[in-house]
Order: structure tokens, then sequence, then C-alpha cells
């Protein structure tokens, strides 16, 4: 059903999951899924990314690791038992993938749009477009837009901390700003996200606080309205 619903390209469940645990998951699947859209005002075609991306659930994952996307199969997939909160963390990893081609010209294959605006890659030219790189700007700049935003001043020194190159990635960044923007909204989905307002992550500053969660949140709003109102018209 979910399948058929948000036209995924395919829904792969692990050997280990028991039918019990196949049928929980998919109810809980659904509801964030449902969920999701509706705080993104889309048609469901938006979720699935136009039937490019795959679910897998209990397979494909990587060791330790709760949840994973892989650009080189445009997929995403979730632990079992271990996954709870990481679908909007996810997913957003799979749109600002999917998306890049669309924003800017001549990308490599695996390249976020993030890390493309930050890199300063050639933008195609679109109303649309010109919403997504102000919500990229809103999250990894401050205000004047020519310094480094606190979120990302907290993500570096995070990784310095802990010697490593992972929290300060603007694909990371974006996508816990996007989780941030996701848990504000209306809408709570516990199995789509948790954790951006009381958590270790949290307090440590490595989601958006105050004033520019608050910008964020403005900005993915006008972003994620104004691409639903487009999508559903074309349909």
């Amino acid at each position: 059903m979910i399948r058929r619903q948000f036209d995924f390209r395919s829904i792969e469940i692990g050997r280990w999951v028991t039918s019990a645990e196949r049928d929980r998951a998919a109810e809980l699947f659904h509801d964030a899924l449902c969920d999701l859209m509706l705080i993104l005002q889309g048609p469901e075609a938006l979720i699935s990314l136009r039937g490019s991306i795959a679910l897998q659930y209990g397979s494909g994952g990587r060791p330790g690791v709760s949840a994973h996307y892989d650009p080189s199969q445009r997929s995403f997939s979730l632990a079992k038992n271990a996954g709870p909160g990481s679908i909007a963390h996810e997913w957003f990893h799979a749109f600002d993938h999917y998306i890049a081609t669309k924003c800017f010209r001549n990308t490599p294959g695996g390249m976020f749009a993030s890390t493309a605006w930050l890199s300063d890659a050639d933008p195609i030219s679109h109303p649309l477009n010109d919403l997504l790189m102000h919500c990229f700007k809103t999250i990894l700049l401050q205000p004047e837009g020519d310094q480094p935003s606190e979120l990302f001043k907290h993500s570096v020194q995070m990784d310095k901390k802990l010697g490593q190159l992972y929290y300060s990635k603007p694909e990371e960044l974006c996508a816990r700003a996007f989780e941030a923007f996701v848990q504000d909204a209306s809408i709570t989905n516990h199995f789509l996200v948790k954790g951006t307002k009381a958590s270790p992550e949290a307090e440590r500053g490595l989601y958006p606080q105050g004033g520019q969660r608050e910008r964020i949140n403005v900005a993915f709003g006008d972003y994620f309205g104004g691409l639903g109102k487009a999508l559903d018209a074309k349909a």
C-alpha cells in the first residue's frame, strides 16, 4: 500500500524482520510519511521524489548506524528497532541529493544541492530555486551573509573535538535544520523526527536555536509551500 500510494521505486524488508515487525513498521512508516506530506504541503510524488527513491527496513544499512541514505542507490535504510525519529533527516538527504541537478548546472552525480551551493556551483535561475538557496543561506550563514552561522560554528567545534568531519558537512547541517523545521510543525510524530529540542546534540548546539531556528522554519515553509503549489498545479 505504501509503495502504491507514494510510488516509491521499491521497498525492501530484511530477512530477519518478522511478519509482526514488518506490519508494525508499515503502520509507523505510513503515518510518518503522511504526516511529512501534510507538513510539506505537497503531494505523494514529493515524498517519493517522483518515484526515484527506494526504502529499506532492516536491510541495506551500515553496522552501528540506525539510518542511512545511499546516494549511489538513491535509497534510505532504517535499521530494525533502531530507526525511529530518523525519517525526516534521511528523507532530506534524499531530497537534497535529488534536487541538486534541478538547482545547479554540471554537478557531479553524488553531490548534494547544499554542498553545491556552498561550493558556488552555477545556479539554474528559477523562483523556487531562489527560495531553496535562501534556506541554505539561512542555515549556513549569519543574517548578514558573510560569516558562518551559529549552527555552523557549533558543528565545527564538535567535529574538532571528535577529530572528524561530519556535523559540519553542509548536507548534515541542512538535514538537521530540516529535522527542526519538521519537529516544530503543528503535527507531532516521533517516528518521523525527535531530538531537535531535548537531546545531547541539541544541548551542544547541533540543531538550530533561537532566532536562527525561527528564520530557518520560515525559509523552509516558504520553499515547500511554493513547491507544493507548483506540484499540485502540474498534477
